[in-house]
């Protein structure tokens, strides 16, 4: 299957960042459908891509722009949503992937890549985002028709510019004392790098048509182990309280009320399942690998000015 030009939906945000650019790298031709094209300078200056300032949710907006692309690549997705009914999730997760797989097969699009996730699933998943990207996961398959799919379900993704690691580090620079919730959670973090790689790689891989493919880094932490090893980087001393599963709950019932919702109610149920791979699904790259680079810059600054006041 002979792919040049790719169609990308959430392709302004961290992993589509990197895909975006990593598809411009191997040669191909890349459109980005995002709703604030002015907020994505750094994709502009890339050669072979075109911003264009869309509506993903419109059909007929879609068909115009899915035309003349030989594949589509669709990342979009929420982990928080603005009300508690799981109609946020819904809408951005599986009514989203309803009019791309049914806008692929009218416009001849012949291949599909969608961002899943760890746990995704429609009947029995704990939390309204997992059930709801169960949901899509199953969409997507069930009507490809003609148009060769794949999905992709990686546990947490770690890299520059990540919102996982940067937002803990965020908390540990302004905060002596952390009460973490569901300390004890596993994950399996997987490098953007990675993650990039398989994408890539699917297009050109008819093997993969059809499946869906876990994606897991080589090591598995619990979140306080990543936190804590979050504060080393930094160079922080800090308390770091592992919350029991009570007052994980009641954390998490009081900080879905405040604005930006660090924890919510649905993260805390999508908690409850270990973010691993079962059946293997292993990438390479090491967090210990990459961390460092972007998060040990606070340490690295913070000793520079320590060196800078003892010299007065």
């Amino acid at each position: 299957m002979n792919i040049r030009t790719v169609c990308v939906l959430g392709g302004t945000g961290f992993v589509g960042s990197h895909l975006v650019t990593r598809l411009v790298d191997q040669g191909y031709r890349v459109k980005v459908l995002t709703r604030r094209a002015f907020r994505s300078k750094h994709l502009m200056v890339l050669p072979g891509v075109r911003l264009v300032e869309a509506d993903c949710h419109d059909g007929s907006v879609l068909r115009t722009h899915f035309q003349d692309c030989e594949a589509v690549i669709n990342l979009v997705g929420i982990l928080n949503e603005r009300g508690h009914d799981g109609s946020g999730f819904r809408r951005t997760h599986v009514d989203l992937a309803h009019t791309v797989i049914e806008s692929a097969r009218e416009m001849g699009v012949r291949r599909l890549l969608h961002m899943s996730a760890l746990n995704a699933d429609a009947a029995s998943g704990p939390s309204h985002y997992l059930r709801t990207k169960g949901e899509a996961e199953n969409i997507v398959h069930t009507l490809a028709g003609d148009v060769a799919v794949t999905s992709f379900r990686p546990s947490v993704i770690f890299g520059r510019g990540d919102s996982f690691f940067n937002r803990f580090a965020g908390l540990l620079r302004i905060t002596p004392v952390l009460p973490l919730a569901c300390p004890n959670a596993r994950f399996a973090p997987v490098f953007v790098g990675d993650v990039v790689e398989a994408f890539v790689g699917a297009l050109k891989d008819s093997t993969t048509h059809g499946e869906r493919l876990d994606l897991c880094g080589p090591q598995v932490y619990t979140l306080k182990e990543l936190v804590e090893y979050t504060a080393r980087l930094q160079g922080k001393s800090r308390l770091i309280i592992g919350l029991s599963d009570r007052l994980s709950l009641l954390q998490a019932r009081v900080m879905e009320y405040v604005p930006g919702k660090p924890l919510s109610l649905d993260n805390y149920h999508s908690l409850q399942r270990d973010s691993l791979c079962p059946g293997g699904g292993i990438c390479p790259t090491a967090l210990e690998s990459v961390v460092p680079q972007y998060l040990g810059d606070t340490t690295h600054h913070n000793r520079l000015q320590h060196l800078r006041s003892s010299a007065r």
